[in-house]
């Protein structure tokens, strides 16, 4: 198969060259130049020793003579970085033991023109790759790729959908001049070596200045001139990353075509926009059984319980089925995204599903189907694969002694209600499930002359205005970072039109006076709300029990934002933990945390005594709280971090987050299950 790559394609690809020609005259500039410095250090070393024989001076041209010698060490130490592919969580499978799936790889294989995988791997999750150990040599030496196939994929898509997936990955590899990409792949991963993998060459230079004073003085001299190497290396990085992220993109487009030609269009559009509900149903699975560990419960295979989910999900979505499958399309994935801002993300690696399947589309490419079974067909026996890939996942769990498995059954009977626990009432059309009713004083209400009916309040009409006003506020942010200049972009769409970033500030003020004209039309929506179970309240003599939970919420939304903003901040000013940082710095940026704990921790004190917190404060929340509370933890002493300190720092500010958003959830829940139980009574 050979297929004629785009024009942009090709300008991608050209941009991508030149970055890397760039890089090369840069790397060798600043090669020789390090040669340089080595060659006069080394000179001054021989001539400082033989010319004044002694200790002090033995000391001082050793050191001297390192000093180049850890800038070249510096600039080559890429060369011998190997990055080497986590295989643990991975199964090795062959021929053997699955010879239909390789029957079916190697005729994809065939069709793409590309060499059969090195090894194939079972994993859990929902995905498929192909990938390889790599090292700086690979770029010369041909290296064999291996595939991984997520058991979590197989298990939502169909057979064609999945031939065309691998036929996707491997289209990576079987065409000559994507070869280019992994060239920039290549350069990108040596600058980011440089840059920032440098733990073992930090190791070496400080266990060579502990040999002596004199030694660590001219180190000092040659770790600056390595900060002003990776300065220079800095810019470089940008401008090769964004070469390499935009060949990337065309890369994808690239391997869908060679999909297309394989499989056909439909199965690769299909199962695109399906592997986000197929995924979510996964990773349901997961999250249930987070909270059965704790009563040694256990799944016997989590994948005949995935597609259990995968049904339910897709039936609370009303979507309709095609081959057992659940069918999503663009409008499903687009129904509550009504941004119409869009802007080249120029850091992002993939194109958008949105652009792929518009892609796809202009190919126009169809395939003859005359069978389409489920993809885990063509394993040997899947119900024995699956229960041992669940098992193999639950064995990584310690603190364990037994675990019981929980049955299907009871799986089915629970999932559905734990889903009902954290969602809301589907009467409501979503109108809440990304908004929060806005405050109104309702003690002044005067009683409406008409009540819409309920139909009404939650109709498509008010669901847009929601979901525009959201959008609204997210284009509003966007456009203000690139007033800002936090975003770097020369244009961008707003609205079917093109605008230059320098007239953002024009439009913003549009936005903005849009977004309050609809907020005032979806709060008098939601006065209508409250007016209509109001009046359903009161035929029931429950209408200060419906104001009482409005009030209750209202009192609590009032106070979230700035308790939670406290969290945000701390945890901005407490990113230096997981960075290296001057000493002097971190003993500056401890005393803004310990006055903004203050504060924390006086938020936690009260909620430890109020009600309204009692129903989720668990043992190991209560614990965690009073450990945090017991003192003014210092986090660092002398030279380095107290990990025991920080343990109980992130253990007490995490469950803060935890029992302010949860208890924000269960009263906003608990005041619409209320209005829903007020019209079933």
């Amino acid at each position: 198969m050979n297929i004629e790559v785009s024009a942009s394609f090709k300008k991608m690809t050209t941009k991508a060259i030149l970055s890397i020609v760039l890089f090369l005259v840069v790397y060798i500039l600043l090669l020789f130049l390090s040669i340089g410095i080595t060659i006069i250090c080394m000179i001054a070393s021989f001539f400082l020793i033989t010319i004044r024989p002694s200790l002090i001076t033995l000391g001082l041209g050793l050191g001297l003579g390192s000093l180049g010698f850890f800038i070249l060490a510096f600039l080559f130490k890429f060369m011998f970085k190997k990055h080497t592919i986590d295989r643990s969580h991975l199964t090795e499978i062959t021929a053997e033991t699955e010879p239909k799936l390789f029957q079916f790889i190697a005729n994809i294989v065939n069709e793409v023109g590309t060499d059969f995988p090195k090894k194939v791997y079972l994993s859990a999750d929902v995905n498929a790759s192909v990938f390889y150990d790599s090292s700086f040599w690979s770029m010369f030496f041909p290296v064999k790729k291996n595939l991984q196939i997520g058991l979590g994929l197989v298990n939502g898509i169909s057979e064609l959908e999945f031939k065309a997936i691998l036929a996707h990955e491997f289209g990576h590899f079987s065409q000559r001049s994507m070869k280019v990409g992994s060239y920039v792949y290549f350069v990108n991963q040596v600058i980011f070596n440089l840059l920032y993998d440098n733990e073992s060459f930090d190791k070496m230079v400080q266990k060579w200045g502990n040999i002596s004073n004199y030694l660590s003085i001219f180190l000092i001299v040659s770790l600056k001139v390595i900060e002003g190497i990776q300065w220079v290396l800095k810019k470089m990085y940008a401008l090769i990353n964004i070469a390499y992220l935009a060949l990337s993109r065309e890369m994808e487009f690239h391997a869908d075509e060679v999909a297309a030609n394989v499989a056909g269009i439909s199965p690769l559009q299909e199962s695109l926009l399906r592997l986000d509900i197929v995924d979510a149903s996964y990773n349901a699975v997961l999250s249930f059984y987070e909270h059965k560990i704790s009563d040694n419960f256990k799944s016997n295979n989590i994948y005949k319980e995935q597609e259990f989910v995968l049904n339910f999900l897709a039936n609370d979505s009303r979507l309709q089925f095609k081959d057992n499958l659940p069918v999503v399309t663009l409008s499903d994935i687009g129904k509550f995204n009504k941004s119409k801002l869009v802007m080249v993300n120029q850091w992002a690696s993939h194109p958008s599903n949105e652009d792929r399947n518009a892609n796809l589309s202009r190919l126009n490419i169809h395939k003859p189907i005359s069978h389409n079974r489920l993809a885990n067909s063509v394993f040997q026996d899947i119900v024995k694969t699956q229960e041992n890939q669940t098992a193999k996942i639950f064995s990584t769990i310690e603190n364990v002694a037994e675990f019981k498995v929980l049955s299907f059954e009871i799986f089915k009977k629970e999932y559905p209600d734990k889903f009902r626990e954290n969602t809301f009432n589907p009467i409501y059309n979503f109108y809440y499930d990304n908004y929060n009713t806005k405050y109104f004083e309702i003690d002044t209400l005067e009683k409406p002359l008409v009540i819409p009916p309920f139909k009404t309040l939650f109709d498509k009409e008010k669901i847009d205005m929601v979901y525009d006003f959201i959008a609204l506020q997210g284009d509003t942010i966007v456009l203000k970072k690139i007033a800002d200049k936090e975003f770097k972009i020369k244009s961008f769409d707003y609205d079917g039109h093109k605008f230059k970033s320098d007239k953002v500030e024009e439009l913003i003020p549009k936005i903005e006076k849009e977004s309050d004209d609809l907020m005032v039309k979806i709060l008098k929506n939601d006065i209508d709300i409250f007016n209509y179970f109001s009046d359903v309240a009161n035929k029931s003599n429950q209408k200060e029990l419906l104001i009482s939970k409005y009030k209750t919420f209202f009192a609590y939304d009032k106070t979230y934002d700035n308790n939670f903003k406290l969290f945000s901040d701390l945890q901005e000013l407490t990113h230096f933990f997981s960075i290296v940082t001057p000493i002097q710095q971190i003993k500056t940026n401890l005393d803004k945390v310990y006055k903004l704990e203050i504060e924390v921790k006086e938020i936690i004190r009260e909620i430890l005594v109020n009600e309204l917190y009692a129903s989720i404060l668990t043992p190991s929340i209560i614990g965690n709280f009073e450990m945090y509370l017991k003192e003014e933890w210092l986090y660092f002493t002398g030279d380095k971090y107290i990990n025991s300190e920080l343990e109980i720092y992130y253990n007490g500010i995490n469950d803060y987050s935890f029992v302010l958003s949860k208890v924000y959830f269960l009263l906003k829940k608990d005041l619409l299950d209320f209005q829903n139980k007020l019209i079933l009574d």
